[in-house]
């Protein structure tokens, strides 16, 4: 394997699943920091904080501080900021998307909004689907943190934001902007903030339609690992492969150590 300056490492189905750390991820992340080789974990999960992301992780044994953070939320609150500062903003979510955009001074109104965000809610309801669909229907853009359809967690895979987001623009017609991975829009902001090249970065991830898929349109390299949502059997068909297959990041690190 190619030595790369950083690493991009996706959380769902590659750090853990549900509240279970996936095994070898906490040696992996380890041996990252022990190489002081910078890693950004970079996921489509809006509903936490960074600190709260920090919380998870460490109390896995995994290493990780805030500045080694970057969400779907903070993506978004940046790429409103670019379209317009101190908008207008109803938002379907929860706290880390809530934050986020409050913290980059974007205010949340309940009607008249320049702009609607969804992003996952599992407090979700008919009430504000038909808030949000109403402003859409009145000219407010429809922004997305993630087009996740389906999420692994210790039950099986729940409904994802791309489901939720999905409900939106079937009703009102209108086409969601996706924050996400696999956009260039958060790949871009990631690659700025760990301070690397496309080059000198690889992404690690469990999901072909997400994380590989950022890789691929990014122009990175990709490992990717069978301990979430893909399988190596199911994207045969698929004309772009990951640059590598590990199946899992025990098997990664080996390949990094020369074992």
């Amino acid at each position: 394997m190619k030595q790369y300056k950083g690493y991009l490492i996706d959380l769902d189905g590659t750090m853990y699943r549900g509240v279970t750390k996936i095994e070898g991820a906490d040696t992996f992340v380890k041996h990252l920091k022990e190489q002081q080789i910078p890693y950004l974990f970079l996921t489509n999960n809006s509903s936490k904080t960074a600190d709260q992301v920090v919380e998870k992780l460490t109390g896995l044994g995994i290493p990780a501080a805030e500045q080694d953070v970057f969400t779907s939320s903070l993506a978004t609150a940046s790429y409103i900021t670019s379209l317009k500062k101190q908008a207008r903003v109803y938002v379907i979510g929860e706290k880390g998307l809530v934050d986020a955009l409050t913290n980059e001074g974007h205010q949340i109104v309940e009607e008249n909004a320049d702009y609607v965000i969804i992003g996952l809610d599992r407090e979700i309801s008919y009430e504000k689907f038909t808030k949000a669909c109403l402003q859409v229907r009145a000219g407010a853009e429809l922004i997305s943190t993630n087009g996740d359809v389906a999420i692994p967690t210790e039950r099986g895979m729940v409904p994802g934001n791309g489901a939720l987001t999905s409900v939106i623009s079937v009703s009102t017609g209108k086409e969601a902007t996706f924050v996400g991975k696999p956009t260039s829009i958060i790949t871009q902001q990631a690659l700025e903030r760990i301070g690397l090249s496309k080059e000198e970065v690889v992404m690690v991830g469990d999901n072909y339609q997400t994380d590989i898929m950022t890789g691929i349109n990014a122009g990175m390299d990709t490992i990717m690992v069978e301990t979430g949502v893909s399988t190596f059997d199911g994207i045969k068909g698929e004309d772009q492969q990951p640059t590598y297959k590990y199946a899992d990041l025990i098997e990664v690190l080996k390949e990094l150590k020369g074992s």
